[in-house]
């Protein structure tokens, strides 16, 4: 199996990383590279420019207004913008909803709500987990109940990241109770300005509602904003996790962020320490080595051999590995990578007279937030059991 890049896609990535050096905003950047807090207005921003380009939907084939790209330029592109600094592309629209309303949704929806995803215009959230069910989402319990042509949605969602700025929520909802939990689940869509949504923020440690409940009172939904079949959206469900668990693995973002952290060793002087150095290089390795296993999954998909489903192992061994590097970052800053100070990291500043520095700032809320990475999307525990079954039988 041949891992190199052609001189065709060495081409394509010097072409994307010119576009991306013309076009991302510094200001941006400088966030991202630093882990300073983007607004919603810096999302959208850049989520507009990619829209424009055409590239925000960068996974989409051309009949539905996407680059057509293949799995090789996809990840050269995503990539490319990582190692810039440019934000992770919100993926609840374009990389979830959108392929799920491509391979299930009829005509009309996807005529009207994919060119509003592509644009970056319509900012969307993920309706799936809810207070008893997370990893088992097969016991949803929002219940939606037809009435003529509308659906009458009652119940709660949580842990709705970004929910706050959501416009549009796809939602897992149960319309029948008879048979296995999975065979009475459907896939809505609900516009979020509808009388008896109410979206209430989760406030983290870091001060930030990143995430949030979302509740459903009453709510009516019209019966044209179900996708597909009514009691078939957990296989709609398990098509939008496989794109997730894969993006959740985010080996470039990882390539960028142990730059980072070398850059707080070295400013911090510990990076002459040859133990720190060392756990250093033992994660530069399983990065490595996350990247090949990807490499090697576009590889299959290029040559048109059937892929192993390893996007489990990839979401297990991806957010690992995030975990990781803001643990090494918390090391190398030492005491003051502890305080928590939420006006701070929107200076990017620390604040502290006895030597604190910027970098430091972000340090604990990126420690803390990422602690969940483990968890969400399926945690690891599932996984590694559906590894397991996969393997063993």
């Amino acid at each position: 199996m041949d891992l190199a890049f052609t001189p065709e896609e060495q081409t394509f990535r010097e072409d994307i990383r010119a576009w991306v050096h013309a076009n991302l905003p510094a200001d941006i950047s400088h966030k991202v590279h630093n882990a300073l807090r983007l607004s919603r207005e810096d999302l959208q921003h850049w989520a507009k420019i990619l829209g424009k380009k055409g590239w925000l939907g960068h996974g989409w084939p051309t009949a539905f207004g996407g680059p057509g790209w293949n799995s090789i330029q996809k990840h050269l592109f995503e990539e490319e913008c990582a190692l810039a600094g440019a934000p992770r592309v919100v993926p609840f629209g374009p990389v979830m909803v959108a392929p799920v309303i491509m391979a299930f949704g009829n005509a009309e929806q996807q005529q009207r709500f994919l060119p509003g995803i592509a644009s970056g215009d319509v900012w969307w959230s993920q309706g799936y987990s809810e207070p008893g069910s997370g990893s088992d989402l097969a016991s949803v319990k929002s219940k939606a109940e037809r009435v003529g042509n509308k659906y009458i949605v009652n119940g709660q969602k949580t842990w709705t990241t970004l929910g706050q700025y959501g416009e549009w929520i796809f939602c897992l909802v149960r319309t029948s109770n008879e048979g296995k939990p999975q065979t009475g689940i459907s896939f809505l869509l609900i516009d979020m300005k509808s009388p008896g949504v109410t979206v209430r923020p989760i406030v983290l440690m870091d001060g930030e509602p990143e995430v949030n409940e979302v509740f459903f009172d009453n709510v009516e939904v019209p019966v044209e904003n179900l996708v597909g079949e009514e009691n078939k959206g957990w296989t709609y469900a398990k098509h939008l996790l496989s794109h997730e668990r894969t993006n959740i693995a985010d080996v470039n973002r990882a390539k960028r962020e142990l730059e980072r952290l070398k850059r707080i060793a070295k400013a911090e002087g510990v990076y002459t320490d040859t133990r720190f150095r060392d756990e250093i290089a033992k994660l530069e390795v399983d990065v490595v080595a996350l990247e090949m296993m990807v490499l090697r999954v576009l590889a299959g998909e290029k040559s048109g051999k059937q892929s192993l489903d390893i996007a489990g192992l990839l979401k297990i061994r991806g957010s690992e590995i995030q975990q990781r590097y803001s643990e090494l970052m918390m090391l190398a800053a030492g005491p003051f990578a502890v305080p928590l100070i939420h006006e701070a990291m929107e200076a990017g500043w620390q604040g502290d007279s006895a030597g604190g520095a910027a970098w430091c700032a972000p340090l604990a809320s990126t420690y803390f937030n990422l602690r969940k990475t483990t968890i969400y999307g399926g945690s690891n525990e599932v996984q590694r059991n559906i590894v397991a079954q996969t393997v063993l039988g």
